[in-house]
């Protein structure tokens, strides 16, 4: 299984920036996709995940009505479009998805239920 994710870059507060993240080597459809971000410094948290069917989308709280969350399960493809972007929001994203059993309903929060993951995209927000 492989994951790529792409599209980082050097922008300005309140530039916009799209992610993609391509999946390889699992029915990417049938898993959800899960967007994490690492400060330097910082432990990796949970940025944005989205069931396979797309039915639902779930974002954490200092992204929300910013960033959005989609997929094309034709090519295999996640993004994060990222809007208004903030200072605070410089980091490495990681494109994450498990195939294996979840026993509780936030698993996608938590970077310890994921077995698979992308190199990573740096984003960097300048002032």
């Amino acid at each position: 299984v492989q994951l790529q994710a792409y599209g980082g870059g050097s922008v300005h507060t309140g530039d916009s920036q799209r992610l993609s993240c391509t999946v390889s080597g699992l029915t990417f459809s049938d898993y959800t996709i899960t967007w994490f971000r690492q400060a330097p410094g910082k432990e990796r948290e949970f940025v944005s995940a989205m069931t396979g069917s797309g039915d639902r989308k779930y974002y954490e709280d200092s992204v929300k009505g910013r960033f959005t969350i989609s997929r094309d399960n034709v090519h295999n493809t996640a993004y994060l479009q990222m809007n208004r972007l903030k200072p605070e929001d410089t980091a490495i994203y990681y494109c994450a998805q498990s195939s294996r059993f979840h026993s509780f309903s936030t698993w996608y929060r938590f970077p310890r239920e994921y077995e698979y993951w992308g190199q990573g995209t740096l984003v960097t927000v300048s002032s």
